[in-house]
């Protein structure tokens, strides 16, 4: 089957520029009228003028008795004066009217009661003391709010106290989604059914983009999942052009695929003003228009299509309404390693982010545009210019903030070999320690300690074992950060082994088997704790890594090596029992190891790493990490050694 191509690929600013001159700041929904208690976070379409003053009479600010200011002057402790109640006072309550004639209120604090119709006074007032005047706050017909404001929970008591019960907005723009595609199935088939069929796909960027809808201030309306059919697509874009939608958003079907349609039905209904942006995650962006109104392809997978959004659909949600987008708080970071990029295209790198000692530093997660969790955990985002070839881990380079900024000062950046007990500590320490969030990068053990000696990290796991001794990582720890006075704490004992199919149907036994020509393995990175065992068990039985099918194929986490077999990717891999477990595989266990925390003694003291360590000797982790299987939790916490 013939495949298409991307037919005007243009780079990110010339699309922005292309598409927001199609639709420019004209382009705006109707007004509609609603009621002040129903206007929080609305946009006012015309200017919002007062109709009442308010206070709308003279009244009292304070408790105790209206006054004519002229009859206190001259008192003092010296020498009081003396006023009779009903003719020089009357008593008054905060809010109350001022009784005609009276010019100042005399708080009750301040007054010596002589008896039931005299009071004593021993300072003076003056006029207008302690009363709010008439339009003090707001004066009849001056202007509340302009065209185009927010508005704000305040706003509406303001509103409401100048005799303003309804207003005019811009109606929120109808924002229609298409989701496209033979593999999808929608949220409310999985739920009647409760299973994924293989090759059917969760469809669920309809919701995600419903949600950036509505925080855009738009209304979502997700459509029935459509076919990839030429005609069902173009079908469903004739519907919602001719319906009421103000932007018409067709998710997936907007590469350069053989069955993407979106493009071609866009050209057959209205105009195809870009096909492919040159931005990664998002390349394949369509813009165009349909009866006037914008359609963005939008791509299908989660992090492209999010991104995608923010760049092309955000703006002009905000456009509609009067509102400039909001803009991302940056700050400086210095990545934790070398980061190379494509040139010609505009990366959005998704980061971890911590401050260890005084700089902000960023920590790459995976670039796969189907990983929505690389969204979830990020705490920032890094844009590459399509004229640069990357980041060097020397540069000073500004991060767009997810999080808050004090976010960053509460994160503990860990860095080093995976374990499934990191995600628990994790959960634990938020439990008792509500504002801290750990920052995990899957680098292996060795990238770990690397990670130390570079100062980017305030601990690292690791698990390296000295095969000369049958140690494990003090060795590495002194050949690798001599001169680093660093604290080992224990965090777990854990069975390593092959991680194979359900049932064994390979009848895998051991490390031997790895030579049969009917097996394929996965394997852990160069430099994990994980590739070092396996090469020290493949020595041992004098098997040369180079005749192990699979040897070369590599994975950065347990997880990811028990999804490989899974699926079938491969017969087995080396990996922890918790992982085999948790994916319902079998497991042939092969050593006990020992899984230690490495931490600068600078940090030894840092409040958030003291919590980590009281988490990890805590009763109830140890409780869990047990519950996961194959792990001896017994001396979590305890401090093993000390390397000056």
């Amino acid at each position: 089957m013939k495949r298409k191509i991307y037919l005007a690929m243009k780079g990110l600013e010339e699309a922005r520029e292309i598409f927001f001159k199609k639709f420019g700041p004209e382009l705006r929904t109707e007004p509609e009228e609603v009621l002040v208690e129903d206007s929080l976070d609305r946009v006012t379409a015309e200017p919002i003028f007062a109709r009442y003053s308010s206070p709308p009479y003279h009244s009292a600010a304070m408790d105790g008795v209206a006054v004519k200011a002229e009859k206190t002057y001259g008192a003092t402790d010296r020498n009081p004066v003396v006023l009779e109640l009903g003719r020089d006072a009357v008593w008054i309550n905060t809010g109350q009217p001022m009784p005609p004639g009276f010019d100042a209120v005399i708080m009750v604090e301040k007054l010596h009661r002589l008896d039931e119709s005299r009071i004593e006074i021993r300072s003076a007032s003056y006029p207008w003391q302690h009363v709010r005047k008439v339009g003090e706050d707001i004066v009849a017909t001056e202007l509340l709010f302009p065209q185009n404001h927010r508005i704000r929970p305040a706003d509406m008591g303001a509103m409401v106290g100048a005799g303003v019960f309804s207003l005019k907005v811009w109606k929120r723009p109808v924002v229609v989604i298409i989701p496209s595609g033979d593999e999808l199935v929608s949220l409310e088939e999985l739920r009647d059914t409760d299973r994924v069929e293989q090759g059917q796909v969760i469809e669920y960027n309809s919701i995600v983009l419903s949600g950036l809808v509505k925080q855009g201030g738009g209304e979502p309306v997700v459509w029935d999942v459509v076919p990839d059919e030429e005609e069902a697509i173009k079908e469903a874009l004739q519907r919602a052009a001719a319906s009421d939608a103000d932007i018409i958003i067709v998710n997936a079907g907007s590469s350069a695929g053989s069955k993407d349609y979106t493009a071609e039905a866009i050209s057959k209904l209205g105009q195809l003003l870009v096909h492919g942006v040159s931005m990664m995650p998002g390349k394949p962006t369509i813009l165009g228009v349909v009866k006037g109104k914008p359609v963005v392809g939008n791509p299908g997978y989660p992090v492209s299509s999010i991104l995608s959004f923010e760049q092309f659909v955000s703006p002009l949600l905000h456009s509609m309404t009067g509102l400039k987008p909001p803009e991302r708080p940056k700050i400086k970071v210095r990545p934790t390693r070398n980061i190379p990029s494509k040139l010609g295209v505009e990366e959005f790198l998704r980061v971890n982010i911590g401050l260890v000692g005084d700089r902000h530093v960023a920590t790459p997660l995976p670039r796969a545009a189907g990983a929505i969790t690389t969204l979830t955990r990020a705490e920032g985002i890094l844009r590459i210019g399509p004229l640069s070839e990357g980041i060097t881990q020397d540069q000073e380079v500004e991060a767009e903030l997810l999080v808050d900024e004090e976010e960053l000062a509460n994160t503990l950046v860990f860095i080093g070999s995976h374990d499934i007990t990191i995600d628990l500590i994790a959960d634990e320490v938020r439990k008792r320690e509500l504002t801290i969030r750990i920052s995990s990068a899957n680098v292996g053990s060795l990238g770990g300690l690397m990670a130390i000696r570079k100062g980017i990290c305030h601990m690292a796991g690791s698990h390296l074992l000295d095969t000369q001794t049958g140690e494990y990582n003090l060795s590495y720890i002194r050949r690798y950060l001599k001169g680093i006075p660093v604290m080992v704490y224990h965090l777990v004992r854990r069975q390593q082994g092959l991680i194979v199919a359900k049932g064994n149907p390979k009848q895998i036994n051991g490390i031997e088997d790895l030579l049969r020509e009917d097996v394929t393995f996965v394997n852990r990175q160069a430099g994990s704790g994980t590739r070092v065992l396996l090469d020290h068990l493949l020595e041992k039985s004098g098997i040369d890594p180079a005749r192990v099918k699979g040897y070369g194929h590599e994975e950065f986490t347990h997880m990811a090596v028990a999804v490989d077999v899974l699926s079938g990717a491969a017969d087995c891999g080396m990996g922890i029992f918790a992982a085999a477990r948790a994916l319902g595989l079998d497991f042939i266990p092969l050593e006990d190891e020992q899984y230690d925390l490495v931490i600068p003694k600078l940090f030894n003291e840092h409040p958030h790493v003291k919590a980590v360590l009281e988490t990890i000797a805590s009763g109830q982790f140890r409780q869990r990490v047990s519950a996961l299987g194959g792990y001896d939790p017994s001396l979590s916490g305890q401090l093993w050694t000390t390397v000056e």
